[in-house]
């Protein structure tokens, strides 16, 4: 019987398009169980947008790229040259690389082929491969065939992938070629919670406050939760936290000025103040596609109402914990606000459920076990292996 080892003897390295602030903790945490360490390779954001980063790890090392963006990074025609990838792999000589499965990273193949060459293996790690809608122009139609060709061939390149969700893994897997291995690590940003969970009143305080975290632009439909809570009864009104930055923030005051006077728009928080929101609110609500924010609300008991996105909601969502919503339908997010706050008891219970979740099923641990996991699956490393 083979031991399963809680540690990667080798070295790693990891690409990615640009350093999130929310993945230090898992890098770090990844870079405890690499024992020749691990190396990130990242750039900068476009100009664009405003995705909060950092260039500070405490365990993991750094190397900053420079990312050479072509087109929005929204857009279907959008795609990047990371400057310095062969560079960064010759100096770093890892034993595995992993990499964001991409294809529109153009330089991401070329380090492929690089460590193909020195018959080291190359991970793919991402959401999944979602279905690619055809566009009615020509050019459209066009862009949506090569990106499904590209996707099918980038991923043929590869030796395992990774996938945020189990409904990720299922796309890969259709994807895949039968010597691909396909590994579900569900996103986390929070580690295993410990000690006391928070303690709640079983009755709302004044108004229950409902809590929203992220990057304030239109996917999120933050408009929606607005409009949801201004149709609700007016004993369950709600005070509205909106917590974020982004491009959306004039528009939507306008709106909360208009329609919805029990909402404050704190900004963007992070460590202790962040945790304060966390703390005192009663229901966390994701409007919108994407957002780790839900598994860090769990840690701290709350029950959520989430938006179906990427699959990772369905991973983090269940009965006995919250909501899951389809996307985008405001009358299905009034109707479960309102069911919600209709009850403060049970969301108690569903808030403890929410903290259970992440202790036993899904936190930065169980993220960088599946990791470990599936690096010690190729056998050993050139330097552990003599």
């Amino acid at each position: 019987m083979i031991e399963m080892r809680t540690f990667f003897p080798g070295r790693l390295a990891l690409q990615q398009r640009v350093l999130p602030s929310y993945r230090a903790g898992f890098f770090d945490s990844l870079a405890e169980v690499c024992e020749g360490g691990l190396s990130i390779f990242a750039g900068e954001v476009h100009p664009d947008e405003s995705i909060p980063t950092t260039d500070h790890l405490q365990v993991a090392r750094y190397f900053q790229s420079r990312n050479l963006h072509f087109f929005n990074a929204q857009s279907p025609y959008y795609f990047l040259w990371q400057k310095g990838f062969i560079k960064w792999l010759e100096n770093w000589n890892p034993d595995i690389l992993i990499v964001e499965a991409n294809p529109r990273y153009l330089s991401t193949s070329r380090a492929i082929r690089w460590m193909h060459k020195q018959q080291k293996p190359v991970i793919g790690w991402g959401l999944g491969a979602p279905p690619i809608e055809s566009q009615s122009s020509p050019i459209g139609r066009f862009n949506a065939r090569w990106r499904i060709r590209s996707r099918k061939s980038f991923i043929s390149k590869l030796d395992a992938l990774v996938a945020y969700s189990h409904r990720g893994a299922g796309e890969y897997l259709s994807l895949t070629d039968p010597h691909q291995q396909v590994f579900v690590a569900v996103n986390a940003v929070a580690t295993r919670p410990t000690g006391q969970p928070p303690k709640r009143s079983p009755e709302f305080d004044e108004r229950p406050k409902v809590l929203f975290v992220g990057r304030i632009q239109p996917r999120k439909r933050i408009d929606n939760l607005l409009r949801a809570c201004a149709s609700l009864p007016e004993s369950l009104q709600p005070l509205l936290w909106i917590v974020g930055e982004g491009p959306g923030r004039a528009e939507l005051q306008e709106l909360a000025d208009e329609i919805y006077p029990f909402v404050e728009f704190p900004g963007r928080k992070h460590g202790s103040e962040l945790e304060e929101y966390f703390l005192r609110a009663d229901l966390f609500v994701l409007p919108g596609t994407g957002g780790l924010a839900v598994q860090e609300a769990m840690a701290y008991g709350l029950p959520v109402i989430v938006a179906e996105g990427d699959g990772t909601q369905e991973d983090l969502v269940k009965s006995g914990n919250g909501w899951l919503i389809p996307a985008n339908n405001e009358q299905e997010l009034r109707k479960t606000l309102q069911e919600a706050l209709s009850d403060p008891i049970r969301l108690r219970k569903m808030g403890k459920n929410s903290i259970k979740i992440v202790q036993d099923e899904i936190n930065i641990e169980q993220m960088v076990k599946v990791f470990v996991n599936m690096l010690n699956s190729f056998g050993s490393t050139p330097e552990n292996s003599q």
